[in-house]
Parts: structure tokens; C-alpha cells; sequence
């Protein structure tokens, strides 16, 4: 895995193979900290023991068989109110990069979950650093399900699982690094309202009716955008607006 050679401009050009780390997040940050990585590196590891999901959940892989890997970026332009901006960028990336396996039934479940009809296939967690006003690093960590085929979790799935296919995990980092480039180049060329338009695509229950839950009670509503500070628009007989926490879907 660590011979890969993608055809980017600097995403995986720096790749550091790992047979084992508790968290690929945490490894990418202390590198930071040693002043050891370069925008684009990669910090991927075959068997994660430690891994972290969003709001604090522990994200659960078989060893060698899916993708745990953190990249190191350094999106300067960003101010740290435009975080989500950069969460845009990636989750685009992995699903066009993800598309043409899997077709319509892959989606982007707001925030940054990725879904295969009702099923979670991959998750993401960007840890930033903020100097003054604006993003100095980030770390972004993706974890993806390609081969595995028995979870505990039933609402987990794979992209193998989905498939039937077993796949090259080397072929498919590097395609996978590509998109990821790609769609944080039109970031940094201020394209961010083309990625907006490709994530409101790509978004799980877009412009459905469905039911969501806040602080124990269950409302119908339909989800209708984003804001600039990546809050989820709900038409709920007129629009709220709802952070990471502070509502969730019913699946």
C-alpha cells in the first residue's frame, strides 16, 4: 500500500503505511506538531484500534480489509467560521469517487456519513488547528468499508457487501486520493458553490418528507439545504435550522 503512486499533484505523495495505530488522527497530528508533514500526506493503516467517529462515537473495522487513513491539509484560505466548507470538499470527493460502484443509492448523509440506501458505508472526522481567524492545519480522517462482510452493527455495510466484488484496496486508494484532490483544488480556487451544488446532489433525504428527533421528540420535515455555517435546513411548517447535535435522523 505504501507504493501507490496516484496521479495527483501532492495528495499521497507522502504516503506513511502503518501495520497497526490506535488512531490514524492522531498519528497525522503529531507529525504536524514535528513540523514532519506536508500538505497531502497520508497516514494509513491496515488495523486502527482506537478509531474516532463524530460526537465521540469509536468507529469499528476488521484489520486489512477497508480504508482507515487520515490526510494532512492546510486550507489557509478558510476562516474558521467556513470549517464546513472544507467537510464539503471531501464528502464530494469520496463519493464521486465512490458513484460509479454503487450508482443512485449512494448518498452523503448530512453532516459527513456515507450511505448506501439506509446503511452507513463510511464515516469522516476533520480535527482543525485555527491560528487567529483562519484554519492553520487540519486532519481528515476517513474511514471507508470496502471488503468487510460481517458487522455488528446491522446498519453498517460495505461497498463489497453491496457489490459482491472483492476489490484491490491499492487500485482503489489511489483513485480515491485523486478525487479527494480534485475536489479540494476547486475548494482552494474559491469553486466552493459548485461543490455546494454537488453535495445538495448527493444528500440523503434531500427534499424528502421524513421523520427527525430533537431532544426526544420526533417531527416530520423536509430537509430543503445547507447555511454557510453547514446547519441542515428543515422545512418543518417553515424553516429551522439545525447544528451537528442538535437533531437526528430517523432511520
Amino acid at each position: 500500500m505504501d507504493k501507490i503512486r496516484p496521479k495527483t499533484l501532492f495528495f499521497g505523495k507522502n504516503l506513511i503505511y502503518l501495520p497497526s495505530c490506535q488512531s490514524t488522527n492522531d498519528e497525522a497530528a503529531q507529525l504536524l506538531q514535528q513540523n514532519a508533514a506536508h500538505e497531502g500526506t497520508v497516514v494509513i493503516t491496515d488495523n486502527q484500534t482506537a478509531g474516532r467517529g463524530q460526537r465521540g462515537n469509536s468507529w469499528q473495522t476488521t484489520a486489512g480489509q477497508n480504508f482507515t487513513l487520515s490526510i494532512v491539509l492546510k486550507p489557509h484560505l478558510l476562516m474558521a467560521t467556513e470549517q464546513f466548507k472544507l467537510n464539503v470538499a471531501i464528502s464530494v470527493g469520496i463519493f464521486e469517487f465512490l458513484e460509479p460502484y454503487i450508482g443512485t443509492a449512494l448518498k452523503i448523509k448530512w453532516p459527513n456519513d456515507i450511505y448506501v440506501e439506509n446503511k452507513k458505508l463510511g464515516g469522516i472526522l476533520i480535527e482543525n488547528t485555527l491560528q487567529n481567524s483562519r484554519i492553520e492545519s487540519s486532519v481528515v480522517g476517513i474511514g471507508l468499508n470496502i471488503n468487510q462482510s460481517d458487522f455488528v452493527n446491522l446498519n453498517a455495510t460495505s461497498l463489497g457487501q453491496f457489490t459482491g466484488q472483492f476489490y484491490d484496496l491499492d487500485h482503489l486508494l489511489a483513485e480515491l486520493l485523486e478525487h479527494l484532490e480534485k475536489n479540494y483544488l476547486l475548494l482552494r480556487n474559491n469553486k466552493f458553490n459548485d461543490l455546494k451544488v454537488k453535495y445538495l446532489h448527493a444528500l440523503f433525504r434531500y427534499q424528502e418528507t421524513h421523520w427527525f428527533e430533537q431532544n426526544g421528540e420526533r417531527f416530520q420535515g423536509s430537509i430543503i439545504g445547507i447555511d454557510n455555517l453547514g446547519k441542515l435546513a428543515i422545512d418543518v411548517q417553515g424553516i429551522k435550522y439545525f447544528d451537528f447535535k442538535e437533531v437526528q435522523f430517523v432511520i
